[in-house]
């Protein structure tokens, strides 16, 4: 038995409902009347889920339901409970850092307010990384994490080759950022995920934004790309010459739409795939088979 067999043997605290391949915890992440979650169990208790059938299942900004969002706390998390791949956010700081951080303001996620109350609307690029730094980015999501850092792309990926993750990396406004995509590029290549192994088999790259999508592939032909949202049937041919995945939300799809992207070839030459977010935990196995999705973000 391997280590990480026994890791999932070994899993206490939480059981398996696997009529619902769903978690059944003594504690839970709950939203409180203000919209912010609450941890009631240590992470310890986190159910290890044993991703072995059905569509790729991805860690939406991290396991973010028990632990803050996007946070090197979330990606341990997602380790603990088995997932193999996890999304994040990048975007950049007044100095041209990469910080891994979902708004486009710092205010919902983090003390920015208290540390720096003159600085409204606290816009992440309105401030340096080391201003950044200081912010204390997971006690809104529960005490046990007073403290968890907003973490640079460049920690946030030294934590996920630690834990032997998968990356999903969206490319957050990236008109906001001129260049984002080079300096993603660049920061990735210098962590060693342009290599042949990361590439093929760990790295995916997505954006609401299809010139920025189309500026990565310009970049590095050799990574997967993915287009956020759901473009019209009529124009899917026109992403399929830069992009390997359609990924709208789940409300936003049918059956027949994702039947229609899978009839065409992405611009590797695959089948393109659809990795559809939004997406309940609990739910995911009967969700995805009656769509046809090949991952769903939850």
């Amino acid at each position: 038995m391997n280590q990480r067999t026994f890791r999932v043997a070994a899993a206490t605290g939480c059981a398996l409902l696997f009529t619902a391949l769903a978690p059944v915890c003594t504690g839970s992440a709950n939203a409180s009347s203000t919209g912010v979650r609450q941890v009631t169990a240590p992470l310890a208790n986190t159910v290890r889920f044993p991703w072995l059938t059905g569509p790729t299942v991805v860690a939406h900004r991290g396991a973010s339901q028990v632990a803050p969002e996007n946070t090197l706390a979330a990606v341990d998390a997602a380790d603990r409970q088995g997932f193999k791949w996890v999304e994040n956010d990048v975007q950049v700081t007044r100095d041209g850092k990469l910080v891994v951080m979902h708004d486009a303001t710092l205010t919902r996620t983090t003390d920015v307010r208290r540390v720096f109350p003159q600085r409204a609307p606290w816009r992440v690029r309105d401030f340096t990384a080391a201003e950044i730094a200081r912010l204390d980015a997971g006690s809104w999501f529960g005490k046990r994490f007073a403290h968890e850092r907003v973490p640079t792309l460049a920690e946030f990926l030294r934590r996920m080759e630690d834990n032997d993750l998968r990356l999903l990396l969206e490319i957050k406004n990236p008109q906001l950022y001129p260049g984002i995509e080079a300096r993603i590029v660049k920061e990735l290549a210098g962590a060693g995920w342009m290599d042949r192994g990361h590439v093929r088999r760990r790295l995916v790259v997505q954006s609401f934004s299809a010139s920025s999508v189309r500026t990565v592939h310009g970049l590095v032909p050799d990574v997967r790309t993915g287009l956020l949202g759901n473009p019209p049937l009529n124009t899917l041919p026109s992403y399929a010459r830069y992009v390997d995945q359609i990924n709208p939300q789940l409300s936003k799809v049918n059956a027949q739409y994702v039947a229609a992207v899978h009839r065409l070839r992405g611009v590797h030459g695959h089948r393109m795939e659809v990795f559809a977010w939004d997406v309940p935990l609990r739910n995911y196995p009967r969700i995805a088979s009656a769509y046809g999705f090949d991952g769903v973000i939850v």
